[in-house]
């Protein structure tokens, strides 16, 4: 009796096209708006599946009508997340892009010496894997937005109400403004001419896995601080090279299943 492979295939190719298209949310909503309504409706999914398989009829009719509503009213809300996530999207040949992470590095390096130029004094933090909700506190603005040069510019303006402490770059989003860092008690790499924000930078860099940018209002001097050791006078060039490479090892070690599906 020959064996009808369609039989094992579909189900298998369904499920990877499936998981597929939830890694993707999962990784472009993640830390926005939208994620609680990501989570909301794989809830739903779930006690619908539930239903189905327990046989509540009235239930799952109940459940497939509100689908139908839900799926305008989170169209409508979500409308200018869900056509960023479409524009982000772009094929060649087999290769499945998202080109996210060369735009990131060019805005935020533009961002970053523009205000060196104009010695705008800032403190910005390229969260890792380390979290920095345990330095939250009172005074920290949560901000929950796309990055862009033109917003993480406005806050640290000396005019801006945010501009005194740090902002946390969460993947391409800034999350928090105005958070306070721990300060390092080894001082020993600061010089005089260094004020807080190089010791905050230190001290952050000292307890987490995180990199922080400064940038002098004294001087416009752009330095890194990563693994507690405090780099200065970092040009452009390396300052790109550094981003990249973080950036790189970061998507290597959290790399999608769905990356390799997608390789030639």
């Amino acid at each position: 009796m020959p064996i009808d492979i369609t039989y094992y295939t579909t189900p298998l190719l369904e499920i990877v096209l499936i998981w597929v298209v939830l890694n993707y949310l999962l990784k472009f909503f993640w830390g926005t708006r939208a994620m609680d309504v990501v989570f909301g409706l794989l809830a739903f999914l779930f006690l619908f599946v539930l239903a189905d398989k327990l046989h509540f009829p009235i239930i799952r009719r109940l459940m497939l009508h509100v689908v139908n509503v839900a799926a305008i009213v989170v169209f409508i809300i979500f409308q200018p997340e869900i056509r960023l996530a479409l524009s982000r999207v772009r094929f060649h040949g087999r290769k499945f892009v998202i080109d996210l992470q060369d735009q990131f590095i060019e805005h935020l390096t533009s961002c970053i010496y523009q205000m060196s130029e104009r010695q705008i004094g800032a403190l910005v933090v390229l969260e890792n894997k380390d979290s920095f909700d345990e330095f939250l506190s009172f005074s920290s603005v949560k901000i929950n937005a796309d990055f862009s040069e033109e917003l993480l510019e406005t806050i640290f303006e000396p005019s801006s109400p945010l501009h005194d402490g740090a902002v946390i770059l969460r993947a391409e989003t800034i999350a928090y403004a105005r958070v306070v860092l721990p300060l390092a008690q080894d001082t020993t790499q600061l010089s005089r001419s260094m004020g807080t924000r190089h010791r905050a930078a230190l001290g952050a860099s000292q307890r987490t896995d995180a990199l922080i940018i400064i940038v002098s209002e004294e001087n416009g001097c752009v330095s890194l601080s990563r693994d507690g050791i405090l780099t200065r006078g970092v040009k452009m060039d390396r300052f790109k090279a550094v981003l990249r490479s973080i950036l790189t090892l970061k998507e290597q070690k959290h790399k999608p299943f769905s990356s390799w599906i997608w390789k030639k």
